[in-house]
């Protein structure tokens, strides 16, 4: 009985962590298939190609614990990022504070487009996946419509493209290596905090997990919902200005199937898409996956397509432990 007990323990353990026992086998298997996986030019290709996949993860899964989901991510960080060069290339001389106010003006907007699915959710009852779709081809012609179709270029005279530049490039390895892991890592320690520690954050799961008794408790379930998209919608934005910073260009076609990727980020991290479930550490981890996986396929150069078949037998796989575990518990 003792040992049937241990077995348990030790059961619900492993399916429990089973996002980060993946993560761990990844990295050890990634080493061992590829000498150039540990080398610091790859590790840091690596941070800075999963900083919009992780800013647009963690505004999905505060979206997903309500219960919902938000497809429009990726259209929105597209305008985020046309906003971002349009506004610096509108003044010619614009240095810091410039550059500070066109990432405030793609992050405000992406605020509204998000604001704008939260509201037909929470105030109109519409289902989240319609609202989002809506709002998907909406922020994609917004995109289009602003940019007249075509990819907007940073204006390279002004110091604030200039600025901008220095943290996208490989002109400074150091600042390249330190930039990816400190706003990172600032990102994830505000929402870790904000989720666990703060009524935001515990209201935010409640609403997810049982909507009914939470509104009957006279919280306003709407506001926390409104407020999760809007927050998906502003960090969606501030991934358009990285992959704009680092490419130099913002394309209105940019950000295509990103919702997908974020989506199997939380669903791998063990949220649940029914709301209630799901971790910002637990996300990150899923990040860290989906990266581990394409990093070490691009290094064995294999082609594009089985990789999203593999991609898609992982998450999956990451289900059926998660189906697994709740069983397991339940014994």
């Amino acid at each position: 009985m003792e040992n049937k007990t241990l077995g348990q323990k030790a059961s619900y353990i492993f399916f429990e962590y089973n996002a980060l026992v993946m993560l761990v086998v990844l990295v050890v298997a990634s080493s061992f298939l590829s000498e150039a996986f540990l080398s610091t030019q790859n590790i840091t290709n690596l941070l800075r190609q999963l900083i919009p996949l992780l800013l647009v993860s963690i505004g999905m899964l505060l979206v997903i614990l309500t219960g919902g989901i938000d497809l429009a991510v990726g259209s929105v960080a597209a305008v985020g990022g046309v906003v971002l060069v349009m506004v610096m290339n509108g003044n010619a001389d614009g240095g810091a504070f410039w550059l500070i106010l066109s990432v405030l003006a793609a992050a405000g907007g992406g605020a509204l487009l998000g604001a704008v699915t939260g509201a037909f959710v929470a105030f109109f009852r519409m289902a989240p996946f319609v609202a989002s779709l809506a709002l998907m081809t909406i922020a994609r012609g917004i995109a289009y419509i602003i940019s007249n179709g075509q990819p907007q270029r940073f204006d390279r005279e002004q110091e604030a493209a200039l600025i901008l530049r220095t943290f996208g490039s490989k002109s400074a390895p150091i600042i390249d290596l330190a930039w990816p892991i400190v706003f990172g890592a600032l990102v994830i320690a505000f929402f870790y905090v904000l989720m666990r520690y703060t009524a935001y954050g515990r209201l935010t799961v409640a609403t997810g997990s049982n909507e009914t008794a939470i509104r009957l408790a006279g919280i306003p379930v709407a506001r926390y919902k409104l407020l999760a998209y809007a927050a998906c919608g502003a960090l969606s934005a501030i991934a358009g200005v990285v992959v704009a910073s680092r490419s130099g260009v913002a394309t209105p076609a940019s950000g295509v199937a990103l919702e997908l990727d974020a989506i199997a980020a939380c669903v791998i991290g063990g949220a649940l898409l029914s709301g209630g479930k799901g971790t910002v550490v637990n996300t990150v981890i899923g990040v860290l996956v989906l990266g581990l996986i394409g990093n070490i396929m691009n290094l064995l150069s294999v082609p594009a397509y089985p990789q999203q078949v593999i991609k898609g037998a992982i998450i999956i796989l990451a289900v059926l432990l998660q189906g697994v575990g709740r069983k397991d518990a339940r014994v």
